[in-house]
């Protein structure tokens, strides 16, 4: 049996931004209440400084409603020169392809299988699994929203 060739892989650095507001990461987790009802977070970073924007928490986030709430952001922090996604059906439609236009953003789509691109957000998800969702049975929404 011949030895297996495991192909070179040259790690690529993440992208060092200078300045609060060039690049927004996003990103979705699961989860579920205690009556097993489950819901989705939808979690918004800035990637300079890495403090998180705001986090979306429903049973369901469509398109419209991440980008009326992307809106409710830019209001405060002011819409970002990019914003890095995964490749989601929230992400790939015409309502976020055209939201994203008329705002001049550009839309950068990490590869499938590759986390480590948008890995701003992925510390972001694993420090919020471990050190909220991990520790609290919620009852309802409006009680992981409040937490």
């Amino acid at each position: 049996m011949g030895r297996i060739r495991i192909p070179l892989r040259i790690p690529e650095k993440l992208s060092v931004r200078n300045k609060l507001s060039v690049c927004w990461s996003m990103d979705f987790m699961r989860d579920s209440s205690r009556n097993q009802r489950r819901f989705r977070i939808f979690n918004v970073i800035d990637d300079f400084n890495r403090e998180a924007l705001g986090m979306d928490i429903a049973v369901s986030l469509p398109a419209g409603r991440v980008t009326r709430y992307l809106d409710n952001l830019a209001e405060y922090h002011g819409y970002p020169l990019t914003i890095w996604v995964v490749n989601g059906l929230e992400f790939t439609g015409k309502t976020f392809f055209v939201w994203a236009r008329s705002h001049g953003i550009t839309i950068g789509y990490i590869q499938l299988g590759s986390p480590y691109l948008n890995g701003y957000v992925e510390r972001f998800n694993r420090i919020c699994r471990t050190e909220v969702l991990d520790l609290y049975l919620f009852n309802n929404l409006e009680q992981a929203r409040k937490v």
